[in-house]
């Protein structure tokens, strides 16, 4: 039996605003916008559709009991999150510094992986979605969450594109790689906090 804890426009709309505030996937999606402009970086949502949905099937089904047995995992993963926003954040700065010859910085695996480190992934897992339920009862929700990520996705990569039409003249796109590498880094840093403050 599905324990729905909220209905389906609930969630629809929370999952909205949660996707709606800037994180990791956000700041990725708007550099591509950015860089390649909309129609060239939306094939980009599929990848992140699908780091969410592998995210939480695996928090749910795996990683959840394993974390809620042992916190320490829970100390792990975060460190391992922070470890993989780092290195984005350097690779998108080398980018923004012309120090690597990568011509796509921002690619279908960068956008998944990202995505599938999301912290946002717990909230979905564990407060968002039904608490019971098999995957089959959850097929409504994860669809919603699809509409969801292609719509606020495109939002974001809208954004980085026309922020990039209206300033590309005066702002250099190397200046735009590296904001996106500092808010990478920074967004590593909050997440770590947490983590130090038990220590």
């Amino acid at each position: 039996m599905l324990d729905t804890g909220m209905d389906l426009l609930t969630f629809i709309a929370a999952a909205i605003a949660l996707l709606a505030t800037p994180g990791p996937t956000n700041t990725l999606l708007a550099t591509a916008g950015a860089s390649r402009g909309a129609r060239a970086s939306a094939h980009l949502l599929l990848a992140e559709w699908a780091g969410y949905l592998l995210a939480i099937l695996m928090l749910r089904m795996v990683l959840g009991p394993v974390v809620a047995a042992a916190p320490l995992v829970g100390h792990a993963l975060r460190i391992v999150v922070v470890l993989y926003l780092l290195h984005l954040a350097v690779a998108l700065w080398r980018h923004g510094s012309g120090g690597t010859t990568d011509a796509a910085p921002v690619t279908l695996r960068r956008v998944f992986v990202t995505t599938l480190f999301n912290p946002k992934a717990i909230i979905f897992a564990f407060t968002l979605l039904p608490a019971t339920g098999d995957l089959t009862e959850l097929l409504p929700w994860f669809a919603a969450l699809g509409l969801s990520t292609a719509m606020i996705g495109s939002g974001w990569i809208l954004l980085g594109a026309t922020l990039r039409r209206g300033f590309g003249h005066v702002v250099p796109a190397t200046l735009g790689y590296r904001c996106s590498a500092a808010a990478l880094a920074l967004l590593a840093c909050v997440i770590l906090a947490p983590a130090l403050a038990t220590l």
